[in-house]
């Protein structure tokens, strides 16, 4: 497809000013951070990157620019299969179950070392939002049987009904910017791809948005996660040539990514800053696997000319 100069700001200022457009209400008040209508809000969100690539793709055409055809645009951002079809639909599933593992490895690492307390007898935490999501009443059913249906859910799920939404995300983050970043090289290709996703989500993390312990500060500690967690998509998008399995994997972690909300004690609830896979322990655990899998697995760099490297 070909570079303008140009688009990398057309997507950036669509995706950017939208997120902040659309997060307003928050700013403004009257919405409070963790409820129905601040979901809403995240949801909208997340389809700005997405606008920001079709926006691109209409700059183009307006500019007089020459343009790729419908099919070859589709390819270009990853919206086909790619080259090998079945190995894509492998690494979909990959990511669908994979990512389940991932979260569960990262509670347990938490676990063992000493910065989550679980409490897998009494559920004393679940236990306490099950009283807060129905005050007053007893649960029908036996809590243990409740969190295993709602594992289920998450894990077979969770991911599919959640990739609709992550798909707005990942066409436009690893979809379309990082392959337009990798003249740059893979390495800072990933890593200003990651510091750029992170940042997007500054509307909802300097509200506390995922660490309200941290306050405003919780904005740059997600860049954090979203650099080593957005390597790891971005492997499954170069590798397959296709977006679909880093956007079920992007949805297979938001259904599953509260398990130390479900498992902990609530005599000492979760730090999410250093338990979990969004804290420091699962950042370090996702940094390894990203490492591993570039190193063991690397992908091709496209060639380009000095010309198209401009970024």
């Amino acid at each position: 497809m070909p570079r303008r100069p140009t688009d990398l700001w057309v997507f950036l200022s669509v995706a950017f000013g939208l997120s902040w457009l659309i997060a307003s209400p928050l700013w403004l008040g009257g919405v409070a951070l963790g409820s129905p209508a601040a979901l809403a809000i995240s949801l909208a969100m997340m389809s700005t990157p997405a606008l920001g690539v079709l926006a691109v793709r209409l700059h183009g055409g307006r500019s007089g620019a020459p343009g790729a055809s419908r099919r070859e645009w589709a390819a270009g951002t990853g919206l086909t299969l790619g080259e090998r079809r079945g190995r894509t639909v492998a690494f979909v599933v990959l990511a669908w179950l994979g990512t389940p593992l991932l979260v569960a490895a990262a509670t347990a690492a938490s676990a063992a070392l000493g910065l989550l307390s679980l409490d897998l007898d009494g559920l004393s935490l679940f236990r306490r939002s099950l009283a807060g999501a129905a005050p007053g009443q007893t649960p029908v059913a036996d809590p243990h049987v409740l969190l295993a249906a709602q594992l289920a859910v998450a894990v077979l799920v969770g991911p599919l009904a959640n990739t609709v939404a992550a798909l707005g995300e990942e066409w436009g983050w690893r979809g379309w910017l990082l392959p337009r970043l990798m003249p740059l090289g893979t390495a800072r290709a990933l890593l200003l791809s990651g510091v750029i996703w992170g940042a997007w989500h500054a509307p909802l993390t300097l509200l506390g948005y995922n660490y309200p312990a941290l306050g405003a500060w919780a904005a740059p500690f997600f860049v954090v996660f979203c650099v080593p967690y957005g390597a790891l998509l971005g492997w499954l998008r170069l590798y397959s040539g296709s977006v679909w399995p880093a956007a079920v994997g992007h949805g297979a972690l938001n259904a599953t990514a509260g398990v130390p909300l479900l498992l902990g004690d609530a005599a000492a609830p979760p730090d999410l800053v250093v338990a979990g896979i969004t804290g420091l322990v699962g950042s370090a655990l996702l940094a390894a696997v990203s490492a591993v899998l570039f190193r063991r697995w690397p992908v091709r760099r496209p060639a380009v000319s000095r010309s198209e490297a401009a970024v």
